[in-house]
């Protein structure tokens, strides 16, 4: 438990919460696209920032799920400024129609986060043909952030810096030997479910570092980042047999204890 409280420089620590975190920040009159904002971090970041007064769009695959999770934001927070549009990430013509829906929407967008993924997948195909990991936590992501920088860069002209970030993980360490396998992105000879998560989350952090240093160099208004959310206990894992059915249960009967009847929301099987 030592090691959660620790504060870095920040004065933060490993357990301090995104309310904390946020505390006395006004985010009145900013509007934010979250992804995969239909469970686990990407809920808590939702309802963070509504309940700090950005305008929030959910992006999420699926819309029932969604309508839920806006609707519970919304409860709890009556004065939430919240939306939620459907996007599937593993689908480019679905990315292509969010950007456009968003676009059309006249919405200015100042933080986009890139949080929605997939892990430790059995080998599959996307609609496209590319590596369902790969697919869904970095292609699509690139192609949406893409499709709405121009936007950004409006929004940001004159107002507050604008911010993307990749939601990452430390797993981008260990992807495969070569890092990324740029000829054998599709090819099931030599898969392995972890390193193919690890090298999504690799394209997740050179996506965040190339985009920051060309909008440094064309001196825009705009910061991007990746970042590590920390071990924390989602539907990521269902895949994956790093967080057993046990221990699953024991973290989130922690988050049981911090929100209440909504826990559920936070941890979906």
């Amino acid at each position: 438990m030592w090691l959660f409280s620790r504060k870095g420089a920040s004065g933060f620590s490993a357990s301090s919460t995104a309310e904390e975190v946020t505390q006395g920040i006004d985010g009145t009159g900013l509007t934010a696209v979250v992804t995969g904002a239909s469970s686990g971090i990407g809920t808590e970041t939702a309802r963070v920032l509504a309940l700090r007064g950005v305008h929030v769009v959910m992006a999420v695959k699926n819309m029932p799920t969604g309508r839920e999770v806006k609707e519970t934001i919304a409860k709890r927070n009556p004065n939430a400024k919240i939306d939620a549009m459907e996007l599937d990430l593993s689908s480019l013509a679905s990315v292509r129609k969010f950007a456009a829906d968003f676009i059309s929407s006249g919405l200015p967008l100042n933080i986009l986060i890139n949080n929605a993924g997939i892990m430790a997948t059995p080998f599959m195909l996307s609609k496209d043909g590319i590596e369902l990991q790969l697919a869904t936590n970095h292609v699509g992501h690139f192609l949406l952030t893409h499709l709405l920088l121009e936007t950004m860069k409006k929004t940001a002209q004159g107002r507050t810096e604008g911010r993307i970030v990749n939601v990452s993980s430390r797993r981008h360490k260990f992807s495969y030997p070569e890092g990324i396998r740029f000829d054998k992105i599709n090819d099931q000879s030599g898969y392995n479910s972890l390193s193919a998560y690890g090298q999504s989350k690799l394209a997740n952090v050179l996506h965040a570092n190339e985009l920051a240093r060309r909008l440094k160099e064309d001196e825009v208004a705009i910061t991007a980042n990746s970042l590590h959310p920390g071990a924390i206990a989602t539907n990521l894992f269902r895949h994956s047999n790093l967080i057993n059915g046990r221990s699953n249960h024991m973290l989130c009967g922690i988050a049981s204890t911090s929100y209440g009847e909504d826990w559920p929301l936070f941890c979906r099987q």
